[in-house]
């Protein structure tokens, strides 16, 4: 990357911190949810990823402001239409990004930290190539292929068997495998396939593939296995998912043994003893990139000890023990013609680069985000000049950068090719879309549209969030759909999807006589509806696209609550900064103050208010599922202070919350139980005021050991 988004954290103050990161979050959370939810990615993967990175480092730099659950990872895609679901047995994860030789460093550091292993204490990693594919996961019982799933949402994925059959790299039976045998892998296509499949697809007049993986994925996910047989896919496996016997004491050894059984594994892959050697094969594998055949977009590095991987665990979606090294982005120059303004869920105006088309790593690119208006005037709303940022105009020539990418970065601009009569672009103050004021809050480097449920584009985003695979995933209402009743009056809030029957089920405008729409499509859809009437509580708390709240928050925010009627009765009594039911929601693990006073705030104001009461009369949200555990601790807050001496903190942490306890940060009068070690301070002294237990290491020991 020319320049990254952390160049300047060393220079950054834990109170700048603490006022950009909720910004951040919410940028990630957001593109999240376009990417993975809309399947309508607003920002590059070379932007998304730098944004996670500027997270990382940060929370690196201040672990105190961290939440458990920060969104610096992620995991997953949508499911397609027309394929079964299948439930993997044991979750798909993600992977957390290397951008550089020293965030490799970081990762070491870590996890020998974990560990409490020493600089100097040997430690062996494996390195692969990551191929830019298609991840699978295929389950055997006594060695007959059973069905295969894509990776999906990483805890359901589509059901893609009769397709992978079509795989000559997938074998259908395995000989001497253990009875049960999840194994994971990447399908792709090679250069010279996809170069042979696109001309055969212009001879039929039909429409290009973008690259190779997008070939591959496509294929894969025919609804004719036919046609994904006629397709030339290929398949690396580099992994293993549920298994009744083990493959290896190691990752090479497992490895070793997926080939034994007939699987292809890369074989570039290898063990590095330690992190000089890592970094050394990361420049062998980027030295032959371009003639390896197949895409690749870095190097996977994973701890090789399977019994270490099984000590470090997981976080939330990615494993402690690997991470992916990426590659630099490609860059090309091109010329920018226009700055689009679009609008978001939240009123976010976000401008969008229309470029002279140019192609980049092997794909025709047209657009690119300019992230906000400081980085197109180069200066913030001060007149500094910010780091990053860039005097961009209609009429310069611009460098972008992608890694895959449908929304490319503008990296660079050439003043020396600039128009004499380039103008600065000046960025609107009013909402394209209906007219109202845009404004920018301080500290805020967005600008956004006051209008509201007013404005059309926040009232089409915020319904198509609704209606998201994360949200109430109505089958049948999707984008498109939304548009297009929304454009037509017939919805205008999320109430309105659960009285479409009664108003257009029946009489002179019916549904099924819309164009595209007929009694059975109209009939599936209203049943679609009223399967939803009953909802998690998580899904319903995300759907309300309050600002800030993710996935992930919204899960935190259902399982401290449990009830809707308990969320929504607190969230009332709250006031911001002050009172009870304000400290109770900071209490929750990963609930900051923009978070609780974005929730409160949209619970106090009228017409959100009204528009939630409107809806869920019509729900009913089931309660969230508390954690199940017959261990001593669970369901109990638990503080851990001072030193511990028999395992690092992430250890005890990471133990507790496996036996079904919550770990908070601070004690309070939720707190049930402090673990205090050498060099306990203030959080000890608190806990003796409020008469909570305290307990040293050993007796935790005992008591977790116990469970």
């Amino acid at each position: 990357m020319p320049e990254t988004l952390t160049s300047d954290i060393d220079k950054l103050t834990e109170a700048q911190a603490r006022a950009e990161m909720p910004g951040l979050i919410a940028r990630i959370e957001a593109a999240n949810a376009a990417y993975h939810t809309h399947d309508a990615p607003e920002i590059s993967d070379a932007e998304y990823d730098a944004l996670k990175q500027r997270l990382a480092a940060i929370e690196a730099k201040f672990p105190a402001l961290k939440a458990e659950t920060s969104p610096s990872e992620a995991v997953g895609g949508a499911l397609a239409e027309g394929f079964g679901k299948i439930r993997h047995a044991i979750r798909m994860m993600s992977l957390a990004n290397a951008f550089s030789d020293e965030d490799v460093a970081e990762f070491d550091e870590s996890v020998r930290s974990f560990l409490g292993l020493g600089t100097d204490a040997p430690l062996a990693y494996t390195a692969e190539p990551k191929i830019d594919g298609l991840s699978l996961s295929l389950r055997y019982e006594k060695g007959e292929l059973i069905h295969a799933a894509t990776r999906g949402d990483g805890t359901v994925g589509e059901n893609v068997t009769e397709n992978a059959r079509t795989i000559g790299d997938i074998p259908h039976r395995l000989a001497e495998a253990p009875d049960l045998l999840e194994v994971r892998g990447e399908v792709y296509m090679s250069h010279a396939d996809f170069a042979a499949l696109n001309a055969r697809t212009e001879e039929n007049g039909d429409k290009r593939f973008a690259n190779p993986r997008n070939a591959a994925a496509g294929s894969l996910r025919q609804l004719d296995p036919k046609v994904t047989a006629a397709r030339p896919l290929k398949f690396f496996a580099y992994a293993w998912g549920a298994h009744s016997d083990p493959l290896g004491a190691t990752q090479m050894e497992a490895i070793a043994r997926l080939n034994m059984l007939g699987f292809q594994t890369n074989p570039l892959t290898t063990t590095c003893d330690g992190l000089s050697d890592m970094i050394a094969h990361y420049r062998e594998i980027e030295a032959q990139r371009a003639t390896l055949g197949y895409d690749i977009d870095g190097v996977v590095y994973k701890v090789n000890d399977l019994a270490l991987q099984r000590r470090l665990g997981f976080r939330s979606t990615t494993p402690r023990w690997a991470i992916a090294h990426k590659f630099p982005a490609e860059l090309a120059w091109t010329r920018l013609e226009a700055i689009d303004i679009q609008v978001g869920r939240t009123g976010a105006l976000s401008p969008v680069a229309r470029l002279t088309p140019v192609t980049v790593g092997g794909v025709v690119v047209s657009n690119a985000t300019l992230h906000n208006e400081d980085y197109i005037a180069g200066r913030d709303s001060r007149g500094e000049e910010i780091r990053g940022g860039k005097d961009i105009r209609v009429g310069d020539w611009v460098q972008v950068y992608r890694a895959g990418d449908v929304i490319p970065k503008v990296a660079d601009v050439d003043l020396a090719r600039r128009p004499e009569d380039a103008q600065p672009y000046e960025f609107p103050t009013h909402c394209p879309r209906c007219g109202s004021d845009a404004i920018r809050e301080e500290g805020d480097a967005v600008r956004r549209c006051t209008g509201g449920l007013v404005c059309p584009a926040q009232a089409v985003e915020k319904l198509k969030h609704f209606v998201s695979r994360a949200a109430f995933d109505i089958e049948g209402m999707g984008a498109k759909q939304v548009e297009s009743f929304y454009e037509d009056g017939w919805i205008r809030e999320p109430a309105d999807i659960f009285t479409l029957e009664a108003r257009y089920g029946q009489g002179m405008q019916q549904l099924k006589n819309r164009e595209g729409w007929g009694e059975k499509s109209a009939r599936n859809l209203f049943d679609a509806i009223a399967e939803k009437r009953t909802i998690p509580l998580q899904r319903l708390i995300f759907a309300l696209g309050i600002r800030h709240v993710g996935d992930t928050s919204a899960g935190l925010l259902a399982t401290h609550y449990a009830t809707w009627e308990n969320f929504e009765a607190a969230m009332t009594r709250a006031e911001i900064g002050q009172g009870p039911d304000w400290e109770e929601l900071l209490s929750i693990d990963g609930v900051g103050e923009t978070l609780a006073t974005s929730v409160i705030t949209t619970f106090h104001q009228e017409a959100e208010r009204a528009s939630i009461d409107r809806l869920t009369a019509h729900l009913t949200a089931e309660p969230a599922e508390q954690p199940k555990s017959d261990s001593p601790v669970s369901g109990l807050t638990v503080v851990f202070t001072g030193t511990l001496e028999k395992m690092t903190r992430a250890e005890a942490k990471a133990r507790a919350e496996a036996l079904g306890a919550k770990v908070s940060g601070s004690v309070s009068a939720k707190t049930d139980l402090v673990v205090a070690g050498p060099g306990a301070g203030s959080k000890a002294k608190k806990a003796a005021e409020l008469n909570i237990r305290v307990i040293d290491e050993d007796e935790w020991l005992a008591l977790a050991g116990g469970a």
